[in-house]
């Protein structure tokens, strides 16, 4: 596809990039995460958490009331491993577990006035390097990384990912 003059529209290129261009990529995306989790990592550290309870943190206060089953699902854990995490956030106090109240075997879980404390924090020290990252990258390039994040999910993730975004926009 051109853009009329016969040039190339933009992304056209990117089609044909060598290996060490998507090494170069892959080594920016891991150097890039460290950097997005370490404010997190830091202030996780001291109360003896680690990333699977920030992951369940943060994804409990964008749907509260959530499943555990949808919980598990969004994240891509067993009960097993979601239940240790949990397990540690409700006996703290930062996470509740109610009974469904059509299914009883269900448990919806919310986030305590403590747990939404925490997970304020978190996401504040992300929001300040992401805020920063995309004002020196721009609104063109900020668009250009959110389609570069969903065209690498698959389609049940990203499926997951947009049905999030729409309920709480």
């Amino acid at each position: 596809m051109s853009d009329g003059r016969g040039a190339p529209q933009s992304g056209e290129n990117l089609l044909f990039l060598t290996d060490e261009q998507l090494r170069k990529g892959i080594e920016a995306m891991f150097f890039a995460y460290r950097g997005f989790t370490a404010d997190p990592d830091r202030i996780l550290a001291g109360m003896s958490y680690g990333r699977a309870h920030h992951r369940a943190i943060h994804f409990i206060h964008r749907s509260p009331g959530t499943t555990v089953s949808n919980l598990m699902s969004i994240l891509n854990v067993t009960k097993q491993s979601l239940n240790r995490v949990l397990r540690t956030l409700i006996a703290d106090g930062l996470v509740e577990s109610r009974i469904g109240t059509r299914d009883k075997r269900e448990r919806h879980l919310s986030l305590t006035e403590e747990g939404r404390a925490l997970e304020q924090r978190l996401s504040d020290a992300q929001r300040v390097r992401m805020r920063h990252a995309y004002r020196q990258a721009g609104p063109e390039a900020v668009a250009g990384f959110r389609q570069v994040l969903e065209a690498m999910m698959d389609p049940e993730m990203l499926s997951q990912y947009k049905a999030l975004r729409e309920k709480t926009e």
